[in-house]
């Protein structure tokens, strides 16, 4: 009989940490012990600039009042309630409210849990509502490469990220992808969208004749793709691809788990662009990440066509035992409160001309090789080491928290992403550690 194993209450083994080289960072863990508006601080007391909003999310600023106050009043009222054929008053309130913040006409909100689960009920939505219409033979998902849209089988399928996918067999059937927007001429160090690579959505007119329209559900597609190192759209490309959906009777599904509540100075990233999609999935900024949360926006036709075409009195057999938590509901109401009441899209709006210059500073440190950014986030792109991708970038994370800056890095390339209370001091910070950073850095 194998002994237990002795885990103290500070042993690191028993953690299997996400999306981390376990046996490197035990080796030299990298702790946070305390948040407040744009700073960590460790356990040992140092601060660390947030350039990266937590993990994309943390979009107001930590341990802001309203938020901590909402969740701690709901748990003295009541920590949990089921919406299985039955509701409580918050969940009809954080949806009303949140509808409000959507694009015009994407006003049916179905809660989830992480931005994960948001892709995986999105992608169902559409199948089902193609059968409730009578074309359940429109079953092929199509997303692009390079794309990121969480880790259920859904959204690896959809996904186009190598690593995320090659572990794991063959995944869904029935899935295609689009080409990826990444290094078309021309487009190097562009400020904003760049001018080159609209065309690129005509390739969604090649998969059409090569499935036929008749057997294709939806395209999903991040506006900005961030995980993959922030892959700005080209000019029209957005456009051109809900032209060719339109046309084609398929449906476009937005992942604006990174780009929703004001990244890009907008509620939506479909606003900035001015393009509605059927459905948007979101997560992280929904409740400013303090507690888990997930939601889908659908538009007002896709949820008529389910509700008279139903086959059976649930509509659709879809959901999750935490769906609409009333701890996540009171964070979320807050947290909508709190862009509204500090005008945090508008902040970030007027933040990103400075943000643009600032970043675009380091054209000339010493390893980068392209800089991209859109609202308030950048994407800084570094030459790989010969032999051994993703080396440098991960050395500089952790020389840059050493340094008291929090980033985020994916292969070689490093994304920023700071909360939208950033003040232009935080900027300079950002711009002044990384360039000694990336100096130090071989």
């Amino acid at each position: 009989m194998t002994a237990m194993a002795d885990f103290g209450a500070n042993n690191l083994d028993a953690f299997w940490m996400p999306f981390t080289p376990n046996r490197r960072f035990k080796a030299h863990p990298r702790m946070l012990a305390s948040a407040k508006d744009m700073h960590y601080r460790t356990p040992e007391g140092r601060e660390i600039l947030d350039a990266t909003s937590g993990l994309w999310c943390v979009n107001a600023g930590h341990d802001q009042p309203r938020i901590r106050e909402a969740i701690q009043k709901q748990a003295a009222e009541m920590d949990y309630a089921p919406c299985f054929n039955m509701g409580h008053p918050l969940a009809f309130a954080f949806a009303s409210q949140l509808a409000q913040v959507t694009p015009e006409g994407l006003d049916r909100i179905f809660f989830t849990n992480s931005g994960s689960e948001s892709v995986d009920t999105a992608l169902k939505i559409a199948l089902a509502y193609h059968r409730a219409r009578g074309k359940g033979t429109k079953t092929r998902l199509i997303g692009r490469e390079r794309g990121y849209h969480g880790v259920g089988f859904g959204g690896i399928s959809v996904g186009g990220i190598p690593k995320n996918r090659m572990y794991f067999g063959s995944l869904l059937t029935g899935v295609d992808h689009l080409p990826h927007t990444h290094g078309v001429a021309g487009n190097l160090f562009s400020k904003g969208e760049p001018e080159h690579g609209a065309h690129l959505a005509d390739e969604l007119e090649r998969i059409v004749a090569l499935h036929d329209a008749s057997n294709i559900a939806a395209v999903i597609v991040e506006p900005v793709a961030g995980s993959t190192g922030v892959l700005i759209p080209p000019k029209g490309y957005l456009q051109r691809l809900r032209a060719i959906c339109d046309k084609h009777d398929i449906l476009l599904i937005f992942d604006e788990v990174i780009t929703g509540f004001g990244r890009l100075g907008t509620p939506f990233a479909a606003d900035r662009f001015g393009v509605t999609p059927d459905l948007i999935c979101m997560a992280k900024g929904l409740t400013n990440a303090a507690v888990p949360c997930g939601a889908v926006a659908a538009s007002g036709k896709i949820y008529d066509a389910m509700m008279e075409g139903a086959d059976a009195p649930i509509e659709l057999f879809h959901g999750y035992t935490y769906s609409a938590h009333p701890l996540a509901c009171a964070a979320g109401i807050a947290t909508l409160e709190t862009y509204k009441e500090d005008d945090l899209f508008a902040r970030a709006a007027g933040m990103e001309s400075y943000w643009q210059e600032a970043i675009h500073s380091l054209r000339d440190a010493r390893h980068v090789i392209d800089i991209r950014n859109l609202g308030l986030i950048g994407g800084i792109e570094l030459e790989a080491r010969p032999g051994a991708p993703t080396a440098r970038a991960l050395e500089v994370f952790e020389t840059a928290f050493d340094a008291g800056l929090l980033i985020r890095v994916t292969a070689d390339i490093i994304a920023l992403s700071p909360p939208l209370i950033i003040e232009k001091s935080h900027v300079d910070q950002v711009v002044e550690t990384l360039r000694g950073v990336l100096a130090r850095v071989d």
